[in-house]
């Protein structure tokens, strides 16, 4: 994965690392896209948003981005069906997954990736196979902390493993699991077998129940060129680590159903590559601004016709706060840029609206996980190039997916 240009903190051993929520710190210091004041900055105005979303949540510093976007989702699915508003546990999928791909792991002999990260349909894998439980009943918090902090945890899990899958005595214990968990509780907390909730009493799968949410009844979808389209294919991705396949459309379907889903309510979950120089996160935006290459110019025609001051002004166009003009995007550059891991996946989002700016050009809302000490108070807006361009797929329910690309997938819904 390539490396952000904001301030992170915190460094993972595997998977995801763009995932680790931006320190408030940072806000202290001066902010890149602060030098240059003059240009004219973005304005934007909300078209349509889903009528009801849960607050924007921290993960902090934690490579979990997917199960803070997937458990927003859900959180906000609830709230489209007409249930209550609710913080469901999102450490609770983070422990259950951590466990499947450790066994995993080891029975591939460490060949497979194992880390923090994780994909948009890991929340749906642990709701369909583990339930669920309230954020109030496992908060995870377990070591010493009041928000999450999962370097010493990946690291001790990482390091674990490695010494299991060597097989140091030749052959694995039969204590390895028991003491793995072990690890897991000391930081996260042991998971509930049952529990009290609003005077009832639970285990994790009949609470998942009684919300209402068949996990059958939601497809991750993606748009690239190398797969045959409406055709299913592992997304191949190393945060994938379920081998889960992905619909296959073309890439203004795709389009077509994050506009459907959020003009008809429904919430759609969002990962994306979030490292590109167009990814302003503190001044709340992204959009791919058309580059100029002024490095490989020299001896060119076009040399002569391009001024220092030009060149400059170019050169800065990355860190413009206003509308520019951007690229046209197409399915074939979307795939050269995923095929030379210019794309990469890097963070999992929740789209909850669709929006204009000043000069009438779509941008996605999107609600993040970084906490809300910034410009839109943990929100921000995305353009349509930049969506295209940059996405590796999204998640929707069934519904939200337009009757004629739901007919060429062959979804019952």
């Amino acid at each position: 994965m390539k490396k952000i240009a904001l301030t992170l903190a915190g460094t993972l051993l595997a998977g995801c690392q763009l995932c680790l929520a931006v320190p408030s710190v940072a806000m202290d210091e001066p902010a890149e896209d602060a030098k240059n004041d003059s240009v004219e900055k973005y304005v934007f105005e909300d078209v349509v948003v889903i009528p009801k979303t849960t607050g924007v949540k921290d993960q902090n510093r934690s490579g979990t981005c997917w199960c803070f976007a997937g458990t927003s989702f859900f959180e906000d699915e609830l709230l489209r069906q007409g249930g209550d508003s609710l913080h469901l546990s999102e450490m609770y999928s983070v422990y259950n997954c951590y466990q499947d791909k450790a066994d995993r792991y080891v029975r591939l002999y460490g060949h497979a990736n194992f880390g923090p990260g994780g994909s948009l349909t890991d929340v749906l894998y642990v709701l369909k196979n583990y339930g669920a439980v309230p954020q109030d009943v496992y908060t995870g918090l377990q070591y010493g902390e009041d928000n999450h902090v999962h370097g010493e945890l990946n690291g001790v899990l990482t390091s674990f493993l490695n010494v299991i899958q060597s097989r140091p005595d030749k052959k694995l214990s039969t204590a390895w699991k028991k003491a793995y968990k072990g690890i897991l509780d000391a930081y996260l907390g042991e998971l509930p077998e049952s529990f009290q909730y609003q005077g009832k009493t639970y285990t994790p799968k009949s609470f998942a129940q009684s919300l209402g949410i068949n996990p059958d009844n939601y497809i991750a979808v993606t748009s690239f060129t190398h797969h045959p389209f409406y055709q299913s294919f592992p997304l191949e991705v190393p945060d994938n680590w379920t081998f889960d396949p992905y619909a296959n459309v073309q890439l203004d379907e795709m389009v077509a159903i994050v506009d459907n889903a959020i003009n008809n309510g429904y919430p759609v979950l969002w990962a994306a590559d979030v490292s590109e120089p167009g990814f302003h996160w503190y001044d709340g935006f992204a959009n791919m601004p058309v580059p100029i290459d002024t490095e490989n110019m020299e001896g060119t025609e076009l040399s002569r016709w391009v001024h220092l001051s030009d060149k400059d002004r170019e050169s800065d166009r990355y860190k413009d706060k206003g509308p520019v003009k951007e690229m046209e995007i197409t399915p074939e550059m979307r795939q050269e840029m995923f095929d030379r891991q210019e794309t990469t996946d890097d963070h999992a989002m929740e789209i909850v609206g669709i929006a204009k700016d000043q000069t009438g050009a779509k941008f996605y809302k999107v609600k993040n996980s970084w906490a809300d000490n910034q410009v839109y108070d943990g929100y921000f807006y995305v353009s349509e190039p930049y969506f295209k361009a940059k996405t590796l797929s999204v998640l929707v329910n069934k519904g939200a997916v337009p009757a004629a690309t739901a007919k060429k997938l062959g979804l019952k819904k």
